[in-house]
């Protein structure tokens, strides 16, 4: 996993204008200051990398970013820790968001705005409710999404089923929207219109999953109260100010520093154990899939027991329907959804190539952004060094897929239970599939003796992994109506 917080560091922007209060009320004026301390609520702002402290590719990256999105904002001063990712992701969005396509600008925008409302994500909602009124679009699509041409209402149903329980999708909800007699989808505007909505739910989870803090000229990240503990009231506190920055906060437990050591030492072992079992015997066919049924099933146990309350939520859900429909596990109250095996239909053998037919370099910088956040490392785990991570990387992916009813023949599910310990799972699981009840309390439990910048990769593997699942079920179904 990554590792050396000086190596790579992460970043921040500069901190609101201060002015002395009596000064403030002698003009006349109010002055917002920031309500967070750094991009993430976290992280602690001194371990994010400082800007003007970047390397030349992360300069390029930052310049890059400023010119496409016209500001630096906080999930790019946290997707830093990893340079190469964080290119490739920007390449992405910006050419779904930018580049010719089947889509108009407007429409991409709201498409953006419909997929981060699933998850009450008002963060990236509000980023491009302005991108959205920038490109010219109506504002009276923004007072909710019964205002919206009818084809984008109809994308509602597909919106929900992605974000929440992707495996209902079938070829006839495609066939829906391609073949309505008026306001229907070309199948390469349905791709585009995909492809926005699994980077947008997945970008969600990244945004919950890392704490990410609002910009001070957003809503919910600025506050005119003085910096003063002794006089902010409670309408601070709903907003997320608390008088102390969150990171200054103990973390969960206080657990002794040679306890988390531990944990590290014992994650390494399993990983050795496990290498010498593979290496002296293969489980059957019957076995890994009985293995994998099993773990599908635990899955669906695994569920945070928290009270503490996680970011605060702003009213977005205007921008969908249905606002009762939200993640349910495939297999309650005796639903039994069939397997989606790999070796039927895979991204790399399907997917890609559907997607490249229909929007040409899509599948490629998808492809691309998959492969460097599953294969990325730096050989290090916490405070170790020259560590083959792989096995620890397949086991995190695998496991989000199999949550999602994905399995692969060639894995030993049994795996997942040696290297994923029952708080790590309930992290992935809320960041995947609820990632709005995402607290700090669940970041803190997990490998506590890991850096950032090692936590932050997880969170690119699970939001790699969420979206590559969402596709596999989406791309599939096209199939099938294309069949």
């Amino acid at each position: 996993m990554p590792g050396g917080r000086a190596e790579r560091a992460g970043v921040q922007t500069e901190g609101a204008l201060h002015a002395p209060a009596g000064r403030e009320q002698e003009l006349g004026i109010r002055i917002p200051r920031p309500l967070g301390h750094g991009p993430s609520r976290f992280i602690p702002e001194k371990e994010t990398i400082q800007v003007g402290n970047e390397d030349a590719m992360m300069h390029t990256l930052f310049a890059d970013s400023f010119a496409t999105l016209g500001r630096l904002d906080n999930v790019t001063l946290v997707m830093v820790f990893h340079p190469q990712y964080l290119e490739s992701f920007l390449k992405t969005q910006h050419y779904l968001l930018q580049m010719d396509g089947p889509l108009p600008l407007h429409y991409r925008h709201y498409i953006g705005i419909m997929a981060a409302a699933r998850h009450q994500c008002s963060y990236l909602v509000n980023l491009h409710v302005n991108d959205f009124l920038h490109v010219g679009g109506d504002p009276k699509w923004l007072n909710g999404l019964e205002n919206a041409p009818q084809k984008l209402q109809n994308l509602g149903e597909l919106n929900k089923m992605l974000a929440h329980r992707p495996w209902l999708i079938t070829k006839e909800h495609i066939e829906q929207l391609l073949k309505t007699e008026e306001n229907s989808w070309s199948l390469a505007e349905l791709i585009h219109a995909v492809v926005l909505l699994t980077h947008y739910h997945s970008l969600a989870s990244f945004t919950f999953g890392c704490g990410i803090s609002p910009e001070i000229d957003c809503e919910g990240g600025h506050t005119f109260r003085p910096p003063s503990v002794s006089n902010y009231c409670i309408c601070d506190i709903t907003n997320g100010y608390h008088g102390m920055d969150e990171n200054q906060a103990s973390p969960a437990g206080s657990i002794p520093i040679t306890e988390s050591v531990c944990e590290v030492e014992a994650l390494m072992e399993k990983m050795k154990q496990l290498q010498e079992c593979r290496d002296e015997e293969e489980a059957s066919q019957e076995e890994m899939a009985t293995r994998f049924e099993r773990e599908k099933r635990e899955s669906m146990f695994v569920c945070s027991s928290e009270d503490e309350e996680s970011a605060p939520a702003r009213d977005v859900s205007r921008h969908f329907e249905d606002t009762s429909y939200g993640y349910k596990d495939f297999s309650r109250h005796g639903m039994h959804v069939p397997t989606f095996r790999v070796q039927d239909y895979s991204w790399e053998d399907h997917g890609y190539s559907l997607v490249n037919r229909l929007y040409p370099d899509v599948g490629q910088l998808l492809d691309e952004k998959f492969h460097i956040a599953y294969n990325l490392t730096y050989n290090t785990m916490a405070m170790h060094k020259d560590v083959d991570t792989s096995m620890l990387r397949r086991a995190i992916w695998n496991y989000i897929h199999c949550m999602f009813g994905i399995r692969y023949d060639d894995y030993d599910y049994g795996e997942i239970n040696q290297l994923l310990d029952r708080s790590f799972k309930v992290y992935i699981k809320t960041v995947v599939c609820t990632p709005e009840k995402t607290t700090k309390r669940m970041y803190d439990s997990f490998w506590r003796q890991f850096e950032h910048s090692e936590k932050v990769h997880v969170n690119l593997l699970l939001v790699e992994a969420r979206m590559q699942a969402e596709l596999l079920y989406a791309l599939r179904a096209i199939t099938r109506y294309m069949t």
